[in-house]
């Protein structure tokens, strides 16, 4: 008997028909029918809204606080209570 790099021919054909044998399987379960009445994008469309990510809502402040808290931020971090440093990137 011949041998082939991989083995005996004998051997290379049977793997290569079990092979094709399994492609063959995997390719009959496959539906290439284009007419069901759904997409898989309308498939994603359809996701409960359970599911779907919700933003959370954000208190609305007025002005005159959003002010003030601007100036308490500015003044902790010139007045540096604790001691840290303050290298933060930012220069006066």
């Amino acid at each position: 008997m011949t041998t082939a790099p991989d083995g005996p021919i004998g051997e290379s054909h049977d793997e290569e028909e079990l092979i094709r044998a399994e492609f063959e399987s995997m390719v009959a379960g496959l539906s290439l029918d284009e007419s069901a009445p759904t997409t898989f994008l309308d498939e994603l469309d359809a996701i409960d809204t359970s599911e779907q990510f919700k933003e959370p809502r954000i208190p609305k402040r007025g002005l005159r606080n959003q002010i003030n808290d601007a100036i308490n931020g500015f003044k902790r971090w010139r007045d540096n209570p604790h001691g840290r440093s303050t290298d933060d990137g930012s220069a006066l």
